[in-house]
């Protein structure tokens, strides 16, 4: 039946490495089942729920991806848009959360759309490769101070807007345990490093008594509270256009650079040969309408799918296996329960500081590169926003081209999303 389904002949491979490469990636990207609850709950949302729509969107994207595409690729909501759903559309703009939905529904759907016609290419095609750095290491900024404030690391200061928290305190001391766990393992090449990291300081908060065991197995818990909960026409009359750019923007970006990234590790993308690009990409966007009706921020393909990859992955059985442990992991419940924000913290961080990677792709010596690049990665966590960085980079890289005399080599693709975001800015108030 495998293969039948995965033709494990035809790609070198067998099940037993299929397998094995499944929970590779699934040991590397599990975090997410603590972290999403941990930072969706911020918004008033059911955190059982969302551990429940968490994994399941996880599962039905992978299994998706795996059926689909016959790609070894794990699908999950992703970092950095859970945050801005949170922290931004609903934390700073004022938004619920359900409206938050309906915006990320929407943004599928677009994405839906743009996949089907070819637009999505032409969209990837036309961004510098500057700005497509900077926003990672602006969404990796981002994480990286919502790390440092929940872990207590970071505090308000209304002297220098933000000061150093007591370090003296058993949560900052906490997070930065779990950090130096986290990236120990990791460069000694432990596979699930960061979900080590978190299990350990959620274990030590439960013997300090700063945190309550409630048990590690049980039936999984309702779905109820968020499932179908989405506001489409809030969403729409609620003035979130701006919002539903940015997903759309942020999830081609990533989605689609890491679909092609890992794809090639694997030899799946080889000029002159035949793939399945075009059914990953619409695993992907099915992924995100899929998670918007369970009740969580958009799914993406995971660059930790990668590790799996180098285990020796190669069809969609990997992605099937990581999708049945997805499923499994819906038992662990009162475990997710009593993971404390200051234990998901350092996993943040951490993700933060492996985004930030990109930096060195950027065109620093070229400065009408450079500079919108910088103020794209700056804006992110300063002002709070996701959107503001895109608004800054995006804006600025026109104006510095064209006042250059550089003109010639800007994209339509480029220009449009410059002009989209002038005119929210200058025409509709936050």
């Amino acid at each position: 039946m495998f293969e039948r389904l995965f033709k494990l002949k035809e790609h070198g491979t067998t099940v037993r490495t299929e397998v094995i490469a499944g929970v590779t990636t699934f040991l590397t990207m599990s975090y997410i089942i603590f972290v999403n609850p941990d930072i969706l709950s911020t918004t008033g949302m059911d955190r059982n729920a969302i551990f429940v729509a968490t994994c399941l969107a996880a599962a039905l994207g992978s299994a998706v991806m795996a059926l689909v595409a016959n790609w070894p690729i794990g699908m999950a909501p992703g970092m950095g848009l859970n945050a801005f759903f949170a922290f931004t559309v609903v934390a700073a703009l004022g938004f619920t959360w359900q409206q938050a939905l309906g915006a990320v529904f929407i943004s599928g759907i677009i994405f839906l759309f743009l996949t089907v016609t070819g637009v999505r290419s032409w969209l990837i095609a036309g961004i510098p490769h500057s700005l497509r750095s900077a926003i990672a290491t602006g969404i990796g900024l981002f994480l990286g101070i919502i790390a440092l404030k929940n872990a207590g690391i970071v505090v308000d200061n209304p002297a220098t807007l933000v000061g150093l928290g007591d370090l003296k305190q058993t949560g900052p001391l906490l997070a930065i345990l779990g950090f130096f766990v986290i990236a120990v393992l990791d460069a000694l090449n432990v596979r699930g490093s960061i979900l080590i990291g978190i299990l350990v300081v959620t274990v030590l908060s439960m013997f300090l008594g700063v945190s309550e065991f409630q048990g590690i197995v049980s039936a999984p818990p309702s779905i109820a509270p968020t499932f179908l909960q989405l506001d489409i026409m809030g969403a729409l009359h609620g003035g979130l256009v701006h919002v539903i750019l940015v997903f759309v923007l942020v999830e081609v970006f990533d989605a689609t650079g890491t679909l092609i990234g890992v794809a090639k590790r694997a030899k799946l993308v080889e000029e002159g040969k035949p793939s399945r690009l075009g059914r990953a990409l619409l695993a992907d966007s099915s992924a995100i309408v899929a998670g918007s009706l369970m009740g969580t921020s958009s799914t993406t393909a995971y660059v930790e799918s990668a590790s799996g990859v180098q285990a020796g992955g190669r069809t969609g059985l990997t992605a099937l296996t990581i999708s049945v442990l997805f499923l499994a992991a819906l038992f662990i419940s009162p475990l997710a329960a009593a993971v404390p924000s200051y234990a998901t913290a350092p996993a943040l961080l951490y993700v933060a500081g492996l985004m930030m990677r990109e930096l060195t792709e950027i065109e620093w010596d070229d400065l009408t590169e450079a500079a919108p690049a910088a103020l794209t990665a700056i804006a992110m966590p300063f002002t709070y926003s996701i959107a503001s960085g895109l608004a800054f980079g995006f804006v600025s890289y026109v104006v510095l081209k064209v006042c250059t005399g550089k003109w010639n080599v800007i994209h339509p693709a480029t220009q449009l999303v410059a002009a989209l975001f002038i005119v929210r800015f200058a025409f509709f108030a936050e």
